[in-house]
């Protein structure tokens, strides 16, 4: 080898690690932006015991810009908070309205007065996490096929077949909208443990 040729060859290997290193520092960049967007975003989702995760929202009955709005600001919050549905009681709306997106792939979807209608026949118990509830996740049982009714945010009729995942998240979501949350879905142990997760910790000077 030429001396020519191997000054050539390390100046390529010293680009080649320029380039990796590059990389690396971009996506450590990228996750500090990502958590960042999290944090910002769960910062403005209301967190357990807050008063508005008990209450029932009210059936929505004006679809105009208000509505759009709040879609809209459900659907970035929730992206945002790396979550997969999120409801407007989460953010203190009284409204029957949630966003879901079990599958990034998936467009996201706004349901409006949602109604579901549980296949009963198939239930599994699986682990749930919430965006109101921290790190906190308990198993619950759920139906593992729905038919999810409703409206879009223009007042359309909607109407989806929901399986698996997508299923489990409606379920959860619209939970939200009767005040109800996973611990009240979970078995006592685990509603006990959960609990005593949540509870405020005392701080000492």
């Amino acid at each position: 080898m030429a001396e020519h040729e191997h000054e050539h060859e390390h100046e390529h290997d010293h680009e080649h690690g320029e380039e990796e290193h590059e990389q690396e520092l971009d996506e450590a960049t990228a996750d500090r932006q990502r958590e960042y967007l999290r944090r910002r975003a769960l910062a403005q989702i209301r967190q357990y015991p807050d008063v508005a995760l008990r209450m029932s929202a009210r059936e929505v009955t004006e679809f105009d810009e208000f509505l759009v709005q709040l879609v809209e600001r459900l659907h970035e919050l929730m992206h945002e908070a790396q979550g997969v549905g999120l409801a407007a009681t989460q953010l203190g709306v009284l409204q029957r309205v949630f966003v879901f997106q079990p599958d990034p792939d998936e467009p996201f979807r706004a349901v409006v007065n949602p109604r579901l209608t549980l296949d009963e026949t198939e239930k599994e118990t699986e682990e749930e996490g919430c965006l109101s509830l921290g790190d906190v996740r308990v198993p619950v049982e759920r139906a593992t096929k729905v038919v999810l009714e409703g409206k879009d945010p223009n007042g359309e009729d909607v109407r989806y077949e929901l399986d698996e995942l997508a299923a489990r998240v409606v379920q959860h979501e619209n939970d939200h909208l009767d005040g109800v949350l996973t611990i009240d879905r979970t078995d006592p142990e685990n509603r006990k443990r959960a609990l005593g997760a949540l509870r405020p910790q005392p701080t000492f000077a």
